[in-house]
């Protein structure tokens, strides 16, 4: 038994440290990533994997996929939701075991002053003394709500009196300390309750990042296929241009050969001119198109990307059959897997949790405490009559009296604080009362809105199909009338005011045919998010941050 003491210190506090730690999965080297102890930002990943023949060529799973990695906007989202795992550590911290230990050394010299002191009947005596005191201490708290404090204590009392059985004594104790709440803070659910609003706050903030990546990857969709359009724009106004100029130059010729009139050569001058100022309108709207995307994707991260043309490789017609979403599906979907209608979900556990937890605080405090230690004296012992050493001993002596808890002691004690108005306690559970209430609301406005953009959207869809399909009609309609036109005008049976209208016509009819399609395309994104299923179509997966 003599080292049993020392055993029980060394074997038993690592037991106990690692039963708090696996309660937790969660530690800071998991969470606190090499990006986040990084001081620096990294550069914008995969860009020049897209670039070829000195132009940034992407599809739109590219473009999305670019956006995800180096969107500035998307990063700054992300570390919301960085930022709240760490209260779900510190949540914890009432559970961390505490180990204290310290080391005392204390000499004392005093003149002798009476022969009680056993130093001598002499006046010039000097009482001498060296205590050395060694202690260590384990303390946790468990999801119990159980505290406990194992310690021990050694010390070593050495003095030049010759009234001690003992000198040097050693004296030790091992003390063991409980205390357990009996109603207010008792059991698990009221010591984890924080834990569990942390845990609910970090998945909460996890559903509202996977929104607003719904969010980011529409408007990176709509981004896109706005380039497309003011390509395609910029495309049909070149080919109006090209049939104006060619127009014009018809009727110039006529004018040298003396076949028309100079008064009718202004019509076709004019119109190239018109056409022309719209080809610069349209190539400005461009610019500002491949800026907005090239900023969402990262672009503007890299000087060397940042001044590459963009190559959008997605025409905007349509392949396949047109899409016909039943409205009752697609709203239980939206319904279903929105990730606002989770974070709202999980606002609400909140809240039931707060409550619960508010009324436990309104419970009377009642705990028990209680404690058990052992003592143990060694040291070397002497007759004090005769002054002759008995026997020897030391510390090893002293661990052993406490093996055999020879000297024990023990005592519990029963405590009740009552609080006769809890006003603070009847604060917290109004103002959770009232939280939940605002959050049911919010969780009906949320449901609302997604039912009212789904509804939208799938109305957007039909009325696109519909209108393409008439677009479609109408552009043909309108290349078979610049076609008659032409052939007239060539015959000599109409004026070259019929063909320079005609082209005008065509231009807007295929101007009305690309709107139409990039219409289509939108509103099959607008449904994809209005159901949060935007990542699925693009095989996107969000990772845990802690990734």
């Amino acid at each position: 038994m003599k080292h049993f003491c020392e055993v029980v210190c060394i074997s038993l506090l690592p037991a106990m440290a690692g039963q708090l730690f696996a309660q937790s999965p969660e530690t800071y080297r998991g969470m606190a990533t090499r990006n986040v102890r990084s001081g620096k930002l990294a550069p914008p990943a995969h860009l020049k994997d897209y670039v070829k023949d000195g132009k940034l060529t992407l599809s739109l799973h590219d473009a999305i996929v670019l956006a995800l990695e180096n969107n500035s906007n998307i990063r700054l989202q992300q570390t919301a939701v960085a930022a709240n795992q760490f209260p779900l550590l510190t949540a914890f911290s009432p559970f961390d075991p505490l180990i204290q230990a310290y080391i005392q050394v204390n000499r004392y010299s005093d003149p002798g002053y009476s022969e009680l002191q056993g130093v001598g009947q002499s006046s010039t005596a000097t009482y001498n003394s060296l205590t050395q005191t060694g202690f260590i201490s384990y303390t946790q708290t468990f999801k119990t709500g159980t505290y406990i404090n194992a310690s021990l204590t050694s010390g070593k009392n050495s003095n030049n009196s010759g009234f001690y059985f003992y000198n040097p004594s050693y004296n030790s104790t091992i003390n063991f300390t409980f205390s357990q709440p009996l109603l207010r803070n008792a059991g698990r659910f009221a010591q984890t309750a924080q834990i569990v609003v942390a845990r609910q706050s970090l998945q909460q903030s996890r559903s509202s990042f996977q929104a607003q990546i719904n969010e980011a990857i529409y408007q990176v969709v709509t981004e896109y296929w706005a380039v497309v359009q003011a390509r395609g724009i910029l495309d049909v106004q070149q080919k109006s241009v090209d049939l104006a100029q060619a127009s014009y130059q018809h009727d110039k010729r006529a004018l040298e050969l003396g076949a028309l009139s100079p008064l009718d050569i202004y019509r076709p001058q004019s119109e190239v001119a018109s056409r022309h100022l719209a080809v610069i309108q349209s190539q400005y709207t461009l610019k500002q198109a491949q800026e907005d995307l090239r900023l969402s994707i990262g672009a503007e991260q890299d000087p060397s990307i940042a001044s590459l043309d963009l190559d959008l490789t997605e025409s905007p017609e349509p392949t396949g059959n047109l899409e016909t979403p039943d409205m009752a599906d697609v709203l239980r979907k939206a319904l279903a897997e929105r990730p606002e209608i989770e974070a709202a979900q999980r606002a609400l556990a909140n809240d039931e949790t707060t409550i619960r937890y508010a009324h436990n605080q309104l419970r009377p405090d009642l705990s028990l405490q209680g404690f058990y230690q052992s003592s143990g004296l060694g040291g070397n012992q002497y007759d004090l009559n005769t002054g002759q050493l008995l026997s020897s001993g030391g510390l090893g002596s002293s661990f052993s009296q406490l093996g055999t808890f020879g000297y024990p002691g023990y005592g519990g004690q029963l405590t009740l604080n009552l609080t006769l108005r809890n006003r603070a306690a009847q604060a917290a559970l109004g103002t959770a009362l009232v939280s939940r209430r605002h959050d049911l609301y919010a969780q009906r406005q949320t449901q609302e809105q997604i039912t009212h953009d789904v509804t939208d959207a799938i109305r957007t869809l039909e009325e696109a199909k519909i209108t393409l399909a008439a677009s479609k009609d109408a552009f043909e309609l309108t290349q078979k009338s610049l076609s008659a036109d032409q052939r007239k005008y060539e015959l000599g049976a109409e004026t070259n005011f019929f063909v320079l209208d005609s082209q005008g016509r065509l231009a807007q009819a295929n101007l009305d045919l690309l709107q139409t399609q990039i219409n289509y395309q939108v509103a099959r994104a607008s449904v994809q998010h209005a159901t949060g299923e935007l990542l699925e179509p693009y095989q996107v997966q969000i990772k845990e941050v802690s990734e």
